[in-house]
């Protein structure tokens, strides 16, 4: 019987795309494939440009040596300090700060803040008296105190009046004297290693 013009071949073998010419299907994976690697590398490269400029210019890693901030923080901890938060807001009482030390600029100091420009302070036999007022010290305790006094002085304009917490081993402004503001280059915020004191530093 003879064929209508038109009509599909019945036989499968007829039907068959050619080898040569890749299914639809597998284009579409294709390119879908490489859309969504593309869109990896992307992120990839925005989160590493966005943790490069975080810790260029905003936060820092660095390791604390030598113990005269203890018990707070100890020798050979990891913390974050953050270089751009005194751009936005005034160094404060009970900052823990971190600065170029004023006899050898190449060393880096932490230690906290007590005075403020302006502040009148006095230690006597190891309490500190600010404005002529006893300053509270939770985080000197009593083995990690001194005996030592200090004459009572005006902190100057533009200075601050910086004492380690462990006051019997450290070099601070009883030495140095007040630390002027130009020197102070970060503030230490976050503790990150050893794990068991992870977290905000105070």
């Amino acid at each position: 019987m003879a064929k209508m013009a038109g009509e599909s071949n019945p036989n499968p073998a007829t039907t068959q795309a050619s080898p040569q010419q890749a299914p639809p299907q597998a284009n579409a994976r294709f390119t879908g494939g490489w859309r969504a690697l593309r869109s990896w590398v992307r992120d990839l490269l925005l989160c590493v440009l966005t943790t490069f400029f975080i810790i260029l210019f905003v936060y820092q890693p660095v390791k604390v040596e030598g113990g005269s901030m203890e018990p707070g923080l100890e020798d050979q901890e990891r913390i974050f300090i953050n270089k751009f938060v005194y751009r936005l807001e005034n160094i404060d009482r009970g900052d823990i700060v971190v600065f170029l030390y004023p006899r050898d600029q190449r060393k880096s100091f932490i230690k906290r803040v007590i005075g403020l420009p302006g502040d009148r302070i006095r230690i006597y036999r190891g309490r500190i008296f600010r404005n002529g007022e006893a300053v509270p010290e939770p985080y000197v305790p009593e083995e990690y105190a001194d005996n030592r006094s200090y004459p009572e002085t005006v902190v100057p304009a533009n200075s601050y009046f910086v004492l380690g917490d462990h006051r019997n081993s450290s070099n601070d402004s009883r030495e140095f004297g007040p630390i002027q503001r130009d020197y102070i280059y970060g503030k230490a915020v976050f503790g990150y290693w050893p794990m068991d004191k992870l977290g905000l530093l105070h």
